[in-house]
């Protein structure tokens, strides 16, 4: 047997696949601590916080500049056809976030 062989067949394995995140299976979104997420709507969609704080910058369109947000549980922002934004944790504690079609959140309202 090859150094490569043996060192292979000693690798320990998942048994078993990881367990999707409780807020994913709700259709919402993990943010951990100190990643930054990008977003560009391809249709009007609704950036909607469900827990934690996300610091939101958007970038500059023709009718104003960039823009720094803060956004708390509950908040949410629209978001037009081909904007994009750049959001991460307000703090050390993560956060969780829906993105879904401005029609998708009017239908369900």
């Amino acid at each position: 047997m090859s150094a490569a062989s043996s060192s292979l067949s000693s690798l320990s394995l998942p048994t078993r696949a990881a367990a999707v995140p409780p807020a994913v299976r709700r259709g919402a979104w993990q943010l951990e601590a100190g990643q930054a997420m990008t977003l560009k709507a391809t249709a009007t969609s609704v950036l909607r916080v469900r827990q934690g704080r996300v610091w939101v910058t958007r970038d500059a369109t023709d009718q104003w500049g960039s823009e720094d947000l803060v956004l708390a549980p509950g908040d949410s922002l629209r978001v037009t056809t081909g904007q994009r934004l750049v959001m991460e944790p307000w703090d050390s504690f993560g956060a969780t976030y829906s993105w879904d079609a401005e029609s998708a959140t009017a239908d369900a309202a």
